[in-house]
């Protein structure tokens, strides 16, 4: 046996909170999903139960039966496995997750699975979750929004944002294409206009986790430290050491994501710091605008706009 994964990802033109009324209920797949027929959760119990079973048939007859494992409203996600099917694949867990798009209001929504399989198997396999399955249900789930759906939105975070700044967009270009401007730490005047006379101290690197890159934005003078660079998931952190700012503790950083759908990069920059709640009246929507958003719009202006 070896051990395989499907993905799909797309950007859905609709707010998170009312993809996720939609999808949150583990019972309503055939409400949106053009492959299922017909479902219900097994002894009586609520589709938002963890631990139950939804028992459904595809529109070819097929009985697939699976369960409930996690939910999460403050990360718009749940995860279920395989209890009882005919597809010859073991240990399937498959999770949907669903992140705002902060820019237009919209949805990025991922659908993977693992699973294990014979060799040579994961090549009829992993077409079917990825494309059958996945792009296919979510596929129909943007038809049925852009249609108009009686349904309200589910509010965001019931326990509070994941930062005191989250900010998040789509931009025009693969992952790696994106990830190679942004990567350079000392590179962000590249891509930002109120960046100027930006480069590392003492002659370190811009990839040297723990170097400080000096710079101004606008007037005002800073010194950041990168303090977690990664390839792996394309991303890095970073805090700052110097700044005229009436704040502490200020860490920040971006992240990309894959959208599979139009081969593109989904991007979200946080921070978290400390401040005078008066102050933060202004540094909140400062930060998210002129800094992050500012940086996306840059990168996608500059760099991507024939993408």
């Amino acid at each position: 046996m070896s051990q395989h994964k499907a993905y799909h990802s797309t950007i859905i033109d609709a707010p998170a909170g009312l993809v996720w009324a939609l999808v949150r209920d583990f019972n309503a797949l055939p409400q949106w999903h053009p492959a299922i027929a017909d479902s219900i959760i097994e002894a009586g119990r609520s589709p938002d139960s963890v631990g139950c079973v939804r028992s459904f048939h595809l529109k070819d007859g097929a009985h697939i039966r699976e369960k409930l494992l996690a939910l999460s409203d403050q990360e718009m996600s749940f995860t279920y496995d395989f209890q009882t099917s005919p597809i010859p694949a073991d240990n399937y867990k498959a999770t949907l997750r669903v992140t705002p798009v902060t820019k237009g209001d919209r949805s990025f929504v991922e659908w993977w699975a693992t699973y294990d399989c014979v060799p040579g198997r994961e090549h009829e396999l992993t077409p079917l979750f990825r494309d059958g399955v996945f792009r296919g249900g979510l596929d129909a789930l943007r038809d049925k929004l852009a249609a108009g759906v009686d349904a309200k939105p589910l509010p965001l975070w019931p326990e509070g944002p994941p930062a005191k700044v989250f900010c998040s967009d789509v931009i025009n270009a693969p992952p790696a294409e994106v990830w190679a401007v942004m990567r350079d730490f000392a590179g962000m005047g590249g891509w930002h206009d109120d960046i100027n006379r930006m480069f590392m101290l003492d002659g370190r690197r811009s990839d040297e986790v723990g170097g400080v890159r000096d710079f101004y934005f606008g007037e005002g003078h800073l010194h950041e430290q990168l303090t977690q660079l990664s390839d792996l998931d394309m991303s890095f952190t970073y805090r700052i050491v110097t700044s005229p700012m009436p704040w502490v503790g200020y860490s920040a950083g971006p992240r990309l994501h894959h959208v599979v759908d139009g081969n593109r990069t989904f991007a979200v920059w946080t921070a978290n710091w400390h401040a005078a709640p008066h102050d933060d009246l202004n540094l909140m929507p400062t930060v998210h605008n002129q800094v992050f958003q500012k940086a996306f719009d840059t990168l996608n202006a500059r760099h991507f706009a024939a993408a």
